[in-house]
């Protein structure tokens, strides 16, 4: 079976009522870089909370290398979440030992390795980095995991151009090839040239499921200009 992710009949219904994720069914292959598309309230923090299991599904199912979501599946999605949870009076390296203890699969010297890249030492202190630094370390412990899944909510939002190329550079240079990427963002005339495929998620149902290469000779339009068109914006 090549596929990483099953997403059956996956709705999420919040208190008065509200639906977030609407009967959603999906399937996300290994080795695949996807964008998970679409406009503010269309659902795709929701989604990501429920392949982390962070949110509990209202009716449904999710399975990540054939489990349903929980205790086993946390040992192979490496999340990244759409703001910046590092602080206090911890240095880099405590968190580095932080994460070795917790994750069997983090590569310490992947992490310093990146860390050197940037000129960022590890003997600082979070509480004296910038914001745009902190998502960096963020990301950075989150590339240095031998993950299944990497599911990343906004990774380059709030940082500048030149940060962004690094972001997306360590992206591809740092996941397993065999792993399967899901990039969350709004900045999709940034990152479309290192998706595979893209999913557009609108009112909280499926729109579309493509490749990009599709997208592109089909509709010979940008992915950004067909997100633009299709939810006319």
């Amino acid at each position: 079976m090549n596929d990483l992710v099953q997403i059956v009949n996956l709705t999420k219904v919040y208190e008065a009522g509200r639906i977030a994720i609407n009967d959603i069914t999906l399937n996300l292959p290994k080795g695949r870089i996807i964008g998970l598309l679409g406009p503010n309230g269309s659902g795709k923090t929701t989604l990501i909370k429920m392949m982390n299991g962070l949110l509990t599904p209202t009716s449904g199912s999710i399975r990540i290398n054939g489990n349903e979501v929980g205790v086993e599946t946390k040992a192979h999605v490496a999340y990244l979440p759409d703001r910046t949870y590092l602080s206090g009076n911890q240095k880099i390296s405590e968190v580095l030992d932080f994460f070795c203890d917790f994750y069997e699969d983090f590569d310490r010297s992947k992490a310093l390795e990146m860390l050197k890249s940037l000129d960022i030492e590890p003997d600082r202190k979070m509480q004296t980095l910038s914001k745009g630094t902190k998502e960096k370390v963020q990301l950075i412990l989150v590339m240095s995991r031998k993950a299944d899944l990497y599911i990343l909510d906004e990774p380059i939002a709030g940082v500048d151009p030149a940060a962004r190329d690094y972001i997306l550079r360590t992206i591809i240079n740092n996941y397993n090839p065999e792993a399967t990427v899901l990039i969350s963002t709004h900045l999709i005339g940034d990152i479309e040239q290192v998706l595979d495929e893209v999913i557009f998620l609108r009112y909280g149902q499926l729109v579309l499921y493509t490749s990009v290469d599709h997208i592109r000779e089909q509709k010979g339009k940008s992915v950004d200009a067909y997100f633009r068109e299709v939810f006319a914006c």
